[in-house]
């Protein structure tokens, strides 16, 4: 394979994105099937810099652009790459620019319902921020449901396990031709 090939894991923040996109990996890792990961969650970490401030969306796309240089010097050509709204068609350029115009870029959203977001929020944060990024969920949630290209994959994740949503994930990528959807 001489092109990259990106999974942008997308959906609401409680969703299971990162759970996911491991569970992914481990799939592919148990036949061998060459990848990388990257959580885009920390591409765009600088402070000061308020949501939508363009120098978030400038360094993740230089971090992005720098780790997948790395990766593809080594001859990985497939990435799992998650993300809340990274799915959009407004990022797929910076998918693009970082790994070629030729990438095929495979998008599924999870969803999940707002008690089940909110259930799995309230397990994950322990700080101040639940209130902040139940209400930031619920706002995601909206502008994916809005804005999800066409060719986006819709896989629920309420009441399923990790491997079965994992399993369905991975057959939309054909990259394991055993479990294509």
């Amino acid at each position: 394979m001489d092109h990259a090939e990106a999974l942008l894991i997308g959906g609401r923040a409680g969703v299971g994105k990162t759970t996911v996109g491991w569970e992914v990996s481990a799939l592919l890792r148990a036949e061998m099937v060459a990848h990388c990961v990257i959580e885009g969650d920390f591409m765009g970490q600088v402070h000061p810099a308020p949501k939508g401030d363009p120098r978030r969306r400038k360094i993740a796309e230089r971090n992005l652009t720098a780790l997948w240089s790395n990766y593809a010097e080594l001859g990985y050509r497939r990435l799992i790459y998650t993300h809340t709204v990274s799915v959009l068609a407004e990022n797929e350029g910076m998918f693009r620019r970082a790994m070629g115009a030729d990438v095929r870029i495979v998008r599924v959203v999870l969803t999940a319902s707002d008690a089940t977001a909110r259930e799995r929020l309230t397990g994950r944060e322990r700080g101040s921020e639940l209130e902040h990024e139940v209400q930031s969920s619920a706002r995601k949630a909206r502008i994916l449901d809005e804005q999800m290209p066409l060719d986006a994959v819709r896989v629920a994740t309420d009441r399923r396990s990790v491997v079965d949503i994992a399993r369905e994930v991975v057959g939309a990528t054909s990259w394991l031709p055993s479990v294509s959807g």
